[in-house]
């Protein structure tokens, strides 16, 4: 089985676990392993060497630092040219927090099942830092309101990958640390499925040798859930203001209509079309298209329908006659339904090029 896995270890400023990871791998039978060495100077030098003498390794050198996400596509396009044979890649850290055993489950389950699998730890373990124990249950709530995924742990470097899928993994944006992230993203949108298996959990000096950027990194990671938030944010905004500006433009009095009628269905015409655009090309990086904008449009028709069909039906069933919590269960009702809605258009109304095929 080992015989037909690639092992791909992105590294960055490595120290001696690196070699002493290499050496498990060798001993436990993986043949076939590509250390990138993602411009760590020339003060790492003398790692890379010894690298360089392991028959089953080969290195692939980036001449400055690129990030991990760089550093796993430069691999995976290697993959994919020189490893026609092979039917799978697994995605490990240099850090020796990837234990053989557990690369060798993790691999072994993917070729199994034919799924992306990733290696989840258990946050509940003594050794976790609280700061990341807390970190991955928020970021495990943010997809699962947002994605409907039911994650363990989101940012395991420990994934593999069977080899019909890296061409869809090299598409998924960013460089950094973002990648990893995005690569979830590109998985939920495309349907492919997932498996996830427990591995052990290892914690070396307190996490001291991760290069991950808690400010920075954290900002490119949620970029995507950010700016759907944003571009709400926006369009709400201007939805408002202009809702005032039509209020008091006396021309609008001529249409056979009550003037505030005409205002809101002119305000929500125009922030609905700056929503869809900003949504289009900056959130979802996808085009405006004819065809997104009539499943924008749908989505729309449907989402109000069903806001006010909910809010019309709890009001008789718990029998609301004051407007402040009628106004409360229509917040409640559509801040459920916002997180549908972001499901909906990350999925249907900006995925021009349909699921994955199963």
């Amino acid at each position: 089985m080992k015989k037909k896995i690639t092992v791909v270890v992105p590294a960055y400023k490595p120290d001696k676990k690196l070699l002493a990871m290499l050496a498990d791998l060798v001993q436990d039978g993986f043949d076939d392993i590509i250390v990138v060495n993602d411009g760590s100077g020339a003060e790492f030098e003398s790692v890379f060497e010894e690298v360089k003498k392991i028959p089953e390794c080969t290195l692939l050198i980036h001449e400055v630092n690129k990030g991990k996400g760089a550093a796993m596509k430069t691999a995976f396009a290697w993959f994919l040219e020189n490893r026609p044979e092979h039917e799978c890649v697994i995605t490990a850290d240099a850090d020796g927090q990837h234990l053989s055993k557990d690369i060798a489950a993790v691999s072994e389950t993917a070729v199994t099942t034919e799924k992306v699998v990733f290696g989840v730890r258990d946050f509940s373990h003594p050794s976790v830092l609280p700061r990341s124990r807390f970190g991955n249950r928020a970021t495990c709530l943010v997809f699962r309101l947002f994605f409907g995924m039911k994650l363990k742990d989101t940012q395991t470097g420990l994934r593999a990958f069977p080899k019909k899928y890296l061409a869809d993994m090299m598409l998924a944006k960013g460089d950094r640390y973002e990648y990893e992230t995005n690569v979830i993203f590109m998985m939920n949108k495309k349907n492919i499925p997932l498996e996830q298996v427990p591995i052990e959990t290892v914690y070396i000096d307190d996490n001291k040798s991760s290069h991950f950027r808690p400010i920075v990194d954290s900002i490119k990671i949620y970029g995507l859930i950010l700016k759907y938030l944003l571009s709400s944010v926006a369009s709400a905004l201007i939805d408002e203001g202009a809702f005032f500006l039509f209020k008091n433009f006396a021309f609008l009095a001529v249409i056979p209509l009550p003037l505030t009628f005409t205002a809101a269905i002119l305000a929500r015409v125009i922030s609905s079309l700056v929503n869809f655009a900003i949504n289009a090309k900056v959130v979802f990086g996808e085009k405006a298209s004819l065809s997104a904008m009539v499943k924008y449009y749908i989505l729309a028709v449907a989402q109000i329908s069903v806001s006010a069909a909910c809010v019309f039906g709890l009001e008789k069933l718990l029998h609301v006659e004051a407007p402040i919590l009628s106004t409360l269960i229509k917040t409640v009702v559509d801040v459920i339904l916002f997180f549908f809605s972001f499901r909906i258009q990350h999925k249907w109304v900006y995925n021009e090029k349909g699921k994955k095929e199963k």
